[in-house]
This record gives structure tokens, C-alpha cells and sequence, in this order.
């Protein structure tokens, strides 16, 4: 998460090279023969034993920085601890961002000077990328002012944007043109570039449907309907309303009639698309890294590559799984997937196991960069919801979640830097912390940028880690659970002025919405 992504490959565990070479051969009586080669036999009992690891964590950030916990609800948090030696196993994506320029510049400089060749590709390459960056900035500012379509050339006006005529090659101008914002999820549509909030009048279930479908939801639950004076102040302008000519399901930018009213009832529409944020077999409260019991996180999913356990996700519809960008990239190969749901050991012998149907990252995430660190996983049939299987709601759009909230995450990532995944799913309580002080030069030296949240404690001790990543930042609101970060990275795990770092749920909601709209 803040977190960059290479692809990982198991590093085999170094040989021990302290056994002495006298341990395999004699030592000679007589000075060396220079001209002479003696064969010197080795069985496999001389050898020194060597450690080969027997796990892959693939996660830049990934489980609770505490040793394990008693089976006490209220077991207390472990010391801040020092900065462990990094293990052979884990990928140099976590740490990436605060390896020393200068130790990289040095060693890149002995490589291409020992390769002439190499030289002479890296200059190649380099021309390309600046051609490339070129293109790109060219293209970015011929697009200024106007709707680029995805990362493609072609711009096309703002006015053009849901104006119910596709224009991008991709149909992105006519894609996340409905929206949820504010506490309430309060009913906004885009019309000709322009976000409307919908009044209360001619508004109807088959709008209802229209809208939830937009949204990328395969139900709809209910509307129901606000006083406009009760809303965030930046919601009460730009009203209208929709009056179709039929009762069918369609785009509500392409109503016949869409008209602007000053909400005459004085009221405004509000939507609820899916059952989500509850937790139906669990009511109690569990207070530092803890075992999770069933039913305590029923959105945690455990995501597996060739069969083993690799990363966490989060249930948000019955198709589709929100996980962390640098969990897939490279491995877009949904036949090797599988997600499994309302689990809390691994492995896991009841749980839902489902095969996946589509994976897809965010298009500006880089897997040498931290942003966009979030994907969508869809699957292959839907989920069958129970007490132990719940999806989370996401949050509405612009919806804030301030400093010192207090918010839950989970996973089987390991349970200290370095150590191995755990058997039983963790749970810890964690406090958000602003941007502003995450980006102090101390903690991360403003690499925190708006599209990533801080959580944990400053003087360290409880902290997600190696194979948690992609997992839940989940907190509660008026008994409603609500999505609001993904595991995605940190420098080390649980140490002083070092929180995790979790992909906004916020900043990325329009991706998210306008894929699950494109896919469902």
C-alpha cells in the first residue's frame, strides 16, 4: 500500500558460509603446487544444512506487529519494537521507497560500465520513456480543459460528459454519471458535466432500480426521502428532478425529461442499493491484536494464488472483491485465483470457495509507484450471504473520516517484520491519522499523498504486516460498517513513527464505481 509492487519470485535462504573450508578437505603438508589440481571428494553429510524457506509473503505491506495474544478479549498490545533484519523471504517492494539513492546509484553505475551493451540498451530505453513522457505530456495538455478519455488521446468538452452519447472509444464519458454523497447517500446524477442533486418529486422505483444499476449493484433496497435543509450545504444546490416518459430501467442521464426545480417538497432523494455493514452473529467488542472469532469481520476474504494464502480482500457486492493493486499486478490470471469467504483459520475446510471470473487494477497504478494501489476482483457466481459472509458498504463520495476515528483492521498476515503468516485471523483496533502528521519528516517525509490513509499509533506496537495487504480498514459509523482504506504499505511493521499505510476507499470511489458498473 503507500506502496510500490515488483514481482515477486521465493528467494532461496543464503548458504551459512561461517563453516570453515577445513571442515571439507585437509589441510596440505606441503606448500600449494601451482601446476597441480587435486580432487578433493564431498558427501552430502559434509554439507552444512541449509534453510529454505518454506513461505512466500508477495505483500508490501501485509498483519498485526504483535506477538500472539492470549485468548483474553482485552489482551494488551505488544512494545513498540526495533527494526528487525529483513527476512530472505520477503520482496523488496516494502522497503522500496526508502532504499538510499546513493547506494543505487552507485551500484547501477558499476553494472553499466562492467556492460558497455547494457549501456547502450539502458540509453535506448531511456529515450523511449522520455519519447513516451513526452507524448503523454503533450497529450495532457491538449486535454486541459476537457474530459480525457481514460489514458487514452482523445479529449472530448465536459458539456459532452453523460450527455447520453457515448464519444470515448471506451465509453467512459457515459460511465459513473450516478453518484452517493454525503452521510445521508443523498442521490446525485451528472448531466452534461454538471452533478445535480436529485429532488423527491416523480421519483419512483423503477428509477430506483435504474440508479442502483448504474451504481453497479444487481438489487435495489429502497429510497427514501430527506429535507434538503439537512444536508451538507454543498448538496443543496443544483437541484432537479426526473420525470421519464415510461416506466423502464435506463440511464437516468438519458430521461426524457430533466428538468431543473427548486425541490418544491423541499425534500431530496436518497438510495440504498444492498444490505451491507452489519454483523449479524456478532455484537461484542474485542480491544487490541486479537483472534477474531466467526462473524467478527464476514467482508474479510482470504485470496489465494496456486492454493495458498496470499493476500486479504473485502466483500462489497455479492460479485465483486476489493483487494490491493500490488496483489495482482503480474498475475492477472483468474484461473489461478480463488477467494475464500467466511473463514477465520487457514487453511480453510468449510469455507466458500469461489473461482474468479475477472481481475482488474487501477489504470494509473505503476508497480514502481505508491498510488492507485487498489484492484477489483470479480467472480465467477455470486456469494451466498450469511451470518458469516456480509458485505461492507462503501463509503459515499466526498464522505469524511477524521483524525483519531477509531477503526478496525484484519487479516492472517504474519505477526511480527519477517515472520510468518498466521493461522488464525487477527484483528486490531486502529486510530486514523491525518496526512499532515504522516507526512512529517520523522514518520514518511511526504510521501503520503490524497490518495492514501494513515492508521495505527505513532509510538508503534499494533500494525498490519506482510500478507495482509489488501485487506479491510474498516470502521463504524451509526452501526454501519464502512470500507474506508486497503491494506497497501509501510515501512517495516508496528515500528515507532512508522503506521500503516492504506489505499483511500474515497479517493478511489469513482473507479470503482464506474468498473462495477462497465462489468456487472
Amino acid at each position: 500500500m503507500d506502496n510500490d509492487f515488483v514481482e515477486i519470485n521465493p528467494v532461496p535462504a543464503a548458504v551459512d558460509t561461517s563453516v570453515p573450508l577445513s571442515e571439507f578437505m585437509e589441510e596440505a603438508t606441503e606448500p600449494p603446487d601451482p601446476f597441480k589440481l587435486e580432487v578433493v571428494s564431498v558427501t552430502e553429510e559434509d554439507l552444512p544444512p541449509v534453510d529454505t524457506p518454506n513461505t512466500l509473503n508477495v505483500s508490501p505491506l501485509g498483519s498485526f506487529a504483535a506477538e500472539p495474544q492470549s485468548d483474553n478479549n482485552f489482551a494488551e498490545c505488544e512494545k513498540p519494537q526495533h527494526r528487525a533484519a529483513r527476512s530472505p523471504t520477503l520482496p523488496v517492494t516494502k522497503v522500496q521507497p526508502f532504499i538510499s539513492e546513493e547506494e543505487t546509484e552507485k551500484s547501477w553505475k558499476r553494472v553499466l560500465l562492467a556492460h558497455p551493451v547494457l549501456l547502450l540498451i539502458t540509453c535506448c530505453v531511456i529515450l523511449v520513456v522520455t519519447l513516451a513522457l513526452c507524448i503523454g505530456l503533450g497529450v495532457a495538455l491538449r486535454c486541459t480543459g476537457k474530459f480525457q478519455c481514460g489514458l487514452s488521446s482523445q479529449c472530448i468538452s465536459f458539456s459532452a460528459q453523460c450527455d447520453g452519447v457515448v464519444q470515448c472509444h471506451n465509453g467512459e464519458d457515459e460511465l459513473g454519471c450516478v453518484r452517493l454523497s454525503g452521510r445521508s447517500s443523498v442521490l446525485q446524477i451528472q448531466k452534461e458535466g454538471v452533478w445535480s442533486t436529485v429532488c423527491s418529486e416523480d421519483w419512483n422505483n423503477w428509477l430506483g432500480v435504474s440508479a442502483c444499476k448504474q451504481l453497479g449493484y444487481l438489487w435495489y433496497v429502497e429510497s427514501y426521502f430527506v429535507l434538503l435543509t439537512s444536508i451538507e450545504e454543498n448538496l443543496q444546490h443544483n437541484l432537479v428532478s426526473i420525470n421519464p416518459s415510461q416506466s423502464q430501467i435506463i440511464k437516468l442521464q438519458n430521461a426524457t425529461t430533466f428538468s431543473k426545480t427548486l425541490c418544491s417538497s423541499g425534500m431530496v432523494t436518497t438510495l440504498k442499493c444492498l444490505e451491507c455493514g452489519s454483523r449479524p452473529l456478532y455484537s461484542s467488542r474485542i480491544v487490541g491484536g486479537s483472534i477474531s472469532i466467526p462473524g467478527q469481520f464476514p467482508w474479510q476474504v482470504s485470496l489465494h494464488y496456486n492454493k495458498k494464502h496470499v493476500c486479504g480482500g473485502s466483500i462489497i457486492t455479492s460479485k465483486w472483491i476489493l483487494t490491493a493493486a500490488h496483489c495482482v499486478y503480474g498475475f492477472i490470471d483468474p484461473p489461478k485465483w480463488s477467494v475464500l469467504v467466511g473463514l477465520t483459520e487457514q487453511p480453510a475446510h468449510a469455507a466458500q470457495d469461489l473461482a474468479v471470473q475477472n481481475i482488474i487494477y487501477h489504470p494509473r497504478y505503476h508497480h514502481k509507484g505508491l498510488d492507485y494501489d487498489v484492484a477489483l476482483i470479480k467472480l465467477n457466481t455470486s456469494l451466498v450471504f450469511n451470518g458469516y459472509v456480509q458485505p461492507i458498504c462503501l463509503p459515499n463520495h466526498k464522505e469524511e473520516f477524521v483524525e483519531g476515528t477509531m477503526c478496525w483492521i484484519s487479516g492472517w498476515g504474519a505477526t511480527k517484520d519477517g515472520g510468518e503468516s498466521s493461522v488464525s485471523l487477527r484483528s486490531a483496533m486502529v486510530t486514523l491519522i491525518s496526512a499532515k502528521t504522516c507526512n512529517r519528516p520523522k514518520v514518511y517525509n511526504g510521501l503520503i499523498s490524497s490518495q492514501m490513509i494513515c492508521a495505527g499509533y505513532l509510538e508503534g506496537g499494533i500494525d498490519s504486516c506482510q500478507g495482509d495487504s489488501g485487506g479491510p480498514l474498516a470502521c463504524e459509523a451509526s452501526s454501519i460498517w464502512k470500507l474506508v482504506g486497503a491494506t497497501s504499505w509501510g515501512d517495516g511493521c508496528a515500528l515507532r513513527n512508522k503506521p500503516g499505510v492504506y489505499t483511500s476507499i474515497t479517493e478511489s470511489l469513482s473507479w470503482i464505481r464506474q468498473q462495477m458498473e462497465k462489468w456487472s
